[in-house]
């Protein structure tokens, strides 16, 4: 009885470091995010498993061209998962299908080459972001609900970047911004 009771316990605290290490990485490191909608086709489709990196943004803030998941601004239980286009402080302007930046002494026009060939940009839109907000599009364009509609997105809304897509299997890629 001994013996069984030793193995059980040992099961048991094998079960309880596994669970306090999956907490801990799902809570401060990593979380898994399933896409869902079309927002962000040809990139990213509905179904789409990935991995986001939460700890990047801790040690530096996000970066023109990633790819970030975050809470909606207008109702935070909901997540979204957008590109990063207009940076704190400057200036986004939307207009004649075309997406220009203008920030400190430096004006430029996106360069979008994970959009497809062809595609433009509607709205005619110019926004100047604060200190620490960010402007998200989606890479479908034509079918995403993002910084045009809502506004700017507030950086302490930002949960990571994507980092790992693990399905479809066929599709498991790793990025690098």
């Amino acid at each position: 009885m001994k013996a069984f009771l030793l193995a059980l316990w040992e099961v048991a605290e094998v079960v309880i470091v596994a669970v306090i290490a999956v907490l801990i990485i799902r809570t401060f490191l990593i979380q898994p995010f399933l896409v869902s909608g079309a927002s962000m086709e040809p990139n990213f489709n509905s179904g789409n498993y990935l991995i986001i990196d939460e700890i990047t943004y801790s040690f530096r803030e996000p970066k023109r061209g990633e790819v970030i998941v975050f809470r909606y601004p207008e109702n935070p239980s909901t997540f979204y998962i957008k590109r990063v286009v207009g940076l704190p402080n400057e200036k986004v302007t939307i207009g004649k299908g075309i997406v220009s930046v203008v920030g400190g002494n430096d004006a430029i026009v996106l360069d979008e080459p994970y959009l497809p060939a062809g595609l433009k940009t509607s709205g005619n839109i110019s926004v100047t972001l604060s200190g620490s907000e960010y402007f998200v599009l989606g890479d479908n364009r034509n079918y995403s609900y993002d910084s045009r509609s809502w506004g700017a997105l507030p950086k302490e809304n930002i949960i990571g970047v994507a980092r790992l897509r693990l399905y479809p299997l066929n599709r498991v890629q790793a990025f690098s911004y």
